[in-house]
């Protein structure tokens, strides 16, 4: 068989015995497809550093730890183009501290003993105002920018903030730093005036929407089974579902969102139809938290994991069931599965 430039299985082996490693020795290495490792390096000039005495460009180590550290973040939940360019960045030289820089996002350092861990979107918590700040982008608006534009329904101001924000940042920075902080608001307008109910689902229908268009620019699956992502029975709160569909969207996941309300015994029919990876299944009032019914979802074969995440779950969840707490934490559940 012969490569596109004419050359034959000869020089391939030639290739593959010259310093270095080729496509196909980081992409297994990886598990990342050389058609990405291909864009990558096209779109962002993380690649190939080296050529070889052959002529063949070939990665060497530090290409390689760029790499893995590209696609560590990626499976973090980061944009790979932010991905990237942390990838890219001179590495501290030994003993000496890496600064870290301001408005870094969805994957931030691991936190220090006393420091509050940054929260994901599954927790009820809201980050300060100096995390909630973001850099300075043009188009990219502050929570308090956002919040303002909710309050006063303007939906032209909250879509191209929220537009603009995915597109830069990815969806968990876009949760984290800017709809977390806008939805506490909102609550508390709601609670100190009793008013703000048609803010609140103002924002939340243009929060989906985003998430919607958002998703519509994800790269092909490239993992051959979904996702099944369900609120539980009786549950109407969706929009984590959603938050969680479009990030693993751009990890090449192919998710399923039957939405909110779902019932047991639909979840189960799609689960025995589907064959799932993996199924998420949220509940944000204790009133949906009943672990009992997961007990009865269908065993799959392939093994499907199921994974649970919200507030509103009860103790006593079936052995086989994950818990998860925050945004990085569902989605390494999932990704995990997929492996």
């Amino acid at each position: 068989m012969t490569r596109e430039d004419g050359s034959g299985a000869g020089e391939n082996a030639a290739a593959e015995e010259e310093p270095g490693y080729g496509i196909g020795a980081v992409s297994r290495r990886l598990g990342v497809p050389a058609s990405t490792l291909r864009t990558w390096n096209l779109r962002y000039g993380i690649g190939p550093s080296r050529r070889s005495p052959g002529g063949h460009r070939r990665y060497d180590d530090a290409d390689l730890r760029r790499l893995e550290e590209m696609n560590r973040l990626i499976r973090a939940g980061m944009p790979p183009a932010d991905a990237a360019r942390q990838a890219l960045r001179p590495r501290p030289a030994p003993g000496e501290r890496a600064a870290s820089p301001a408005g870094e996002g969805a994957a931030a350092p691991p936190e220090s003993p006393g420091r509050p861990e940054s929260p994901g979107p599954f927790e009820t918590s809201v980050p300060s105002a100096s995390a909630v700040r973001p850099a300075a982008e043009p188009g990219l608006l502050s929570a308090v920018m956002l919040a303002r534009a909710v309050t006063a329904l303007d939906a032209a101001t909250v879509n191209a903030g929220l537009d603009t924000a995915l597109a830069a940042h990815g969806v968990v920075w876009t949760w984290e730093r800017l709809v977390l902080p806008v939805f506490a608001a909102v609550t508390r307008r709601q609670q100190d005036t009793g008013a703000g109910i048609d803010v609140e689902h103002l924002f939340s229908d243009r929060l989906q929407a985003a998430l919607a268009r958002f998703s519509a620019r994800a790269p092909s699956p490239v993992h051959p089974r979904p996702v099944l992502l369900a609120g539980a029975e009786e549950e109407q709160h969706a929009l984590p579902i959603h938050a969680l569909a479009a990030a693993l969207g751009v990890l090449g996941v192919e998710t399923r969102v039957l939405g909110a309300r779902t019932p047991y015994t639909a979840l189960a029919d799609a689960m025995r139809r589907l064959g799932p990876a993996a199924v998420f299944v949220w509940s944000q009032m204790r009133e949906t938290g009943d672990p009992a019914p997961l007990a009865g979802l269908p065993g799959l074969r392939p093994a499907c994991r199921v994974v649970v995440g919200g507030p509103g779950w009860w103790e006593g969840l079936p052995t086989h069931v994950v818990r998860v707490n925050t945004f990085r934490d569902a989605i390494s559940a999932v990704m995990t599965t997929l492996r």
